[in-house]
C-alpha cells in the first residue's frame, strides 16, 4: 500500500527540511512506498526552495505551489487533490508530529480501519509545551464537539489524521477553507459511516518559527463546519452517502507526475488536467 503524506507549508524554512528528512528516513526504515506532498501555501521565505532541494534527492518528495486563495483547509485540499497513494495522512510542517505515528497510521489503514484517528488526551498519549489557553479552549471546543454528536472520540480538532484514499473521495465536496477542515473531513468521514481506530499519539510544540493558526479559528468558522456535518446528520439520518463512496473505491489512482501547481478551489472533481508546470 502506498502511502501519501500531504503536508501545507506556509513560511517554514526554520522546520521544513527537519520535519521531510525524519519522515522520509522513518518511512524508508519501515519499507514503506511513500510519498510526501508539500503544499507551500504562499510562503515568502524559502520554504518552497528548501523543498525542491529535498526533492532534488528524493523523487518521494514533490512540491505543489497552491496558486489559489490561501488557507490552511485550502492548501490541505489542494494537496488531496494531486495525491496518488493508497492511504493519506494529513501531517503539519512543524515537526509537532511523531514519525513513529504516521508509521502508526499506515498499519492501521492497511490492516484495520479506513481511518486513522490519534489523540493526545487519552493513556499513552505525550504532549509537550502546549499552551495553556489554547489546551483550554481545545478541550472545551472538543467536548462540545462530542456531546453534539455523542461520540466518545476527544481530539477531532487535531489534524493530523489518516484516510484511505477513497475515503477522501467519499467525504467530498470538502467546504472548508482554513483550520476547520480538521473538523469537517472526520466528522464527514465518521458520519458516513467508515470505520476508524484511535490510538494515542504524541504532541511537541514547535521549537522554530510561528504557527499561522490563530484563535478566531475557534470561533465562526469552526461552528460553522461543526453545525454543517450535524445538519448533515440530521437531514440524511447517516445514511445519505455511503453506497456513493462504496462506488469511490474503484477510481483509478492518476497516472500524471504533472503536479506542480494547484488552484485552490476545485471543489470535488480531480483536478489532474488543470496542472501546470513551472
Amino acid at each position: 500500500m502506498k502511502l501519501s503524506v500531504v503536508i501545507p507549508a506556509r513560511n517554514e524554512a526554520d522546520n521544513i527540511s527537519t520535519t521531510l528528512d525524519a519522515v522520509r528516513q522513518r518511512l524508508v526504515h519501515e519499507g514503506i512506498e511513500y510519498e510526501l506532498v508539500i503544499v507551500d501555501d504562499g510562503s515568502t521565505d524559502t520554504t518552497p526552495q528548501q523543498v525542491q532541494a529535498c526533492s532534488a534527492t528524493d523523487s518521494g518528495i514533490i512540491l505543489v505551489r497552491n496558486t489559489g486563495q490561501h488557507g490552511f483547509g485550502l492548501a490541505v485540499r489542494c494537496g488531496l487533490d494531486v495525491c496518488t497513494g493508497d492511504a493519506v495522512v494529513i501531517a503539519m510542517a512543524d515537526a509537532s508530529e511523531a514519525p513513529d505515528d504516521i508509521v502508526k497510521y499506515y498499519y492501521i489503514l492497511r490492516d484495520t480501519a479506513e481511518c486513522a484517528f490519534g489523540s493526545r488526551f487519552i493513556k499513552g498519549s505525550a504532549v509537550e509545551n502546549y499552551p495553556p489557553l489554547k489546551r483550554c479552549l481545545n478541550r472545551l471546543g472538543n467536548l462540545g464537539i462530542r456531546l453534539l454528536f455523542g461520540m466518545q472520540y476527544n481530539d477531532i480538532t487535531n489534524a493530523f489524521k489518516g484516510y484511505r484514499a477513497y475515503v477522501i473521495a467519499g467525504c467530498r465536496p470538502l467546504l472548508a477553507r482554513h483550520f476547520n477542515l480538521t473538523v469537517e473531513l472526520p466528522l464527514k468521514a465518521m458520519l458516513r459511516g467508515y470505520s476508524y481506530a484511535i490510538v494515542p499519539i504524541s504532541w511537541y510544540n514547535r521549537k522554530q518559527g510561528f504557527s499561522s493558526f490563530r484563535m478566531t479559528e475557534l470561533g465562526s468558522r469552526y461552528l460553522y463546519s461543526v453545525l454543517h456535518v450535524w445538519l448533515e446528520k440530521k437531514l440524511t439520518h447517516g445514511n445519505d452517502c455511503r453506497s456513493d463512496a462504496e462506488g469511490v473505491r474503484r477510481w483509478p489512482p492518476h497516472t500524471t507526475d504533472d503536479r506542480s501547481t494547484c488552484p485552490a478551489d476545485l471543489g470535488s472533481q480531480r483536478a489532474t488536467d488543470k496542472y501546470q508546470k513551472t
